[in-house]
């Protein structure tokens, strides 16, 4: 087995993990900046609560990648500055977004999240590697669970087709 035997946090990184990593934390980064954006956004203080919860997973993240990225000698994407603050009622009605609009982007950006951990599990050969984005998955899918209740529980949730009555099955 040669480099790839004994301890995982001493085998080399392969070009992939070293790019996931790096572009992990990037989309980490830009999702931060934009759930700091949420929040000022929100009215709803459930939604403000779920996506504080999604700011902490973000900077996790961003810690995470970017500690093994240092660890291996490469530099992490840089951060955003954090936003200003700002009070909801100073922000233009035209130009704020509404709480569901916000439960929506957050929903597609958690289920997203979950096919980008699977993919990076799925091809990482380190053991470490992948265990932290098993982690980093369980934890979207609770948070994503979070925000299909708060959808539903406030009426935000727009459905697909819903199959009502089950057809008749046709005697062929």
């Amino acid at each position: 087995m040669g480099v790839l035997n004994g301890n995982p946090k001493d085998e080399p990184l392969h070009y992939g993990e070293i790019f996931n990593l790096w572009q992990f934390s990037a989309t980490a980064k830009m999702s931060l900046s934009t759930l700091q954006a949420f929040h000022y956004h929100a009215g709803d203080q459930d939604l403000k609560k779920i996506i504080d919860d999604l700011m902490d997973q973000s900077q996790l993240e961003i810690k995470d990648c970017d500690k093994l990225l240092k660890t291996h000698g490469f530099t992490p994407p840089p951060a955003l500055p954090d936003r200003p603050s700002v009070k909801l009622e100073d922000i233009p009605a035209g130009a704020r977004f509404s709480d569901p609009e916000i439960a929506a982007s957050l929903a597609g950006a958690v289920s997203l999240s979950l096919v980008v951990c699977s993919q990076i599990m799925g091809t990482s050969i380190r053991e470490d590697i992948g265990a932290m984005f098993m982690k980093n998955h369980t934890q979207m899918a609770a948070l994503g669970m979070a925000v299909l209740k708060l959808n539903k529980k406030k009426g935000w949730l727009v459905p697909p087709p819903l199959q009502l009555k089950k057809p008749e099955p046709a005697l062929v």
